[in-house]
């Protein structure tokens, strides 16, 4: 059997492409965004998170731009506070982080919303304990390509 130069290299890219591929699939697979309800089971270990006046989650009623809609929250005390927006096809929005030495538990930014949706903060306690904040932020112009 004689095989040419051009036949070598056509099978050559055809086995580079069946090895390939599977590892493709994978990577889409794995890549496939958190629901926001897998992101918080996550974050609490599957711990009950209670409503309550621990958090208090700052947000604007109405945003006319959704690129840029300031947030700010507040939960003294708290050691991490886990900010989501579930109507974004992304749904985390910001993890902070606080030491023992922080002046203060809280933190403000600017976030991107999609469309019209509740945003969540789950505040984590050093005793083990969670608690959730939300507010409901109306968008005109969503921020996500909307």
């Amino acid at each position: 059997m004689n095989l040419d130069r051009r036949e070598v290299l056509v099978a050559a890219v055809a086995g580079a492409a069946t090895v390939a591929l599977p590892f493709s699939l994978a990577a889409q697979e794995t890549a496939a965004p958190k629901t926001a309800e897998e992101l918080i089971a996550e974050f609490t270990g599957g711990a009950d998170v209670v409503e309550g006046d621990g958090v208090t989650l700052t947000a604007p009623e109405i945003a006319e731009n959704g690129n840029t809609v300031p947030i700010s929250v507040d939960a003294p005390g708290a050691s991490e506070i886990l900010v989501l927006a579930p109507g974004n096809p992304t749904p985390p929005v910001a993890r902070f982080t606080f030491g023992e030495l922080a002046g203060s538990q809280s933190a403000s930014t600017r976030i991107r919303l999609a469309q019209t949706q509740d945003v969540v903060a789950i505040a984590k306690f050093p005793d083990g304990t969670f608690m959730r904040s939300s507010s409901n932020v109306k968008v005109t112009i969503g921020g996500c390509g909307g």
